[in-house]
């Protein structure tokens, strides 16, 4: 079995992973949280998930790189630094990086991608994310790389093309832009529906998660792949050989 080690072990995605990994065919090795040291879990897993807070990304990296142990990373609100040393430890270690593990939702990033380069930009592109009234970030991240999806099918990237929410006199819609917008309410564990609309018709897109256990379960299925890769950057596209 594959032996999984876990950096945010104590944290609801972490405890979801430990109970999901036996019936995916993975043994949890260990986990390791603040105050512990993530080199000595790295030596004893076989592949690594991260669901820890962002602060502690770069050391879990160089525990990984150090012990040559690949790792699935699932934390969000990276920044380019963060960005940066995932590059750097892909030239020598197994990185999965992604804002979501669904699998579901890798194929939906894929799909959209597709249907923007197919549509071009006679056709406008908004994006709509729903999550409980607890999330503390908006959009998602879930969103955010649907949005960078969109607009890689357009020949953009989101930094260029993306409108993250709309108020007061904002003018007609520019040609070539992804909208974004993020509510919040309930219980609702994560909606993301992309909407292609043209003139008289419209094409919409959507995932809804039901239960949370579809990402610990996707996190599980990274993992056990990327076990057996090479160095190198992978997204759950990968998983999927999309």
């Amino acid at each position: 079995m594959t032996k999984l080690g876990i950096y945010g072990s104590l944290g609801r995605m972490g405890q979801a992973i430990a109970n999901v990994a036996p019936e995916e065919g993975a043994m949890i090795c260990g986990g390791a949280d603040i105050g512990d040291d993530p080199l000595e879990l790295a030596k004893q897993c076989d592949v690594l998930v991260d669901f820890s807070a962002a602060p502690a990304i770069e050391a879990h990296l160089a525990a990984a790189r150090a012990a040559k142990t690949p790792i699935v990373i699932g934390t969000t609100g990276l920044t380019s630094a963060h960005q940066a040393a995932i590059d750097a430890a892909a030239g020598e270690i197994g990185v999965l990086q992604t804002g979501n593990t669904s699998l579901g939702i890798a194929l939906l990033a894929k799909l959209v991608r597709e249907a923007a380069q197919r549509l071009g930009t006679d056709w406008d592109i908004e994006i709509v994310e729903m999550h409980h009234r607890n999330k503390v970030d908006a959009p998602s991240g879930t969103a955010l790389m649907l949005g960078e999806a969109a607009a890689g099918g357009i020949g953009s990237t989101f930094t260029e093309a993306g409108v993250i929410g709309r108020a007061g006199l904002t003018g007609a819609r520019a040609s070539g832009t992804v909208g974004l917008a993020s509510l919040r309410g309930g219980s609702v564990v994560g909606d993301h529906s992309v909407v292609f609309a043209g003139n008289g018709e419209r094409i919409e897109l959507t995932h809804r998660a039901d239960d949370r256990a579809i990402f610990a379960r996707g996190a599980v299925r990274a993992a056990m792949w990327l076990a057996k890769q090479p160095a190198g950057r992978y997204d759950m596209g990968a998983v999927l050989g999309l």
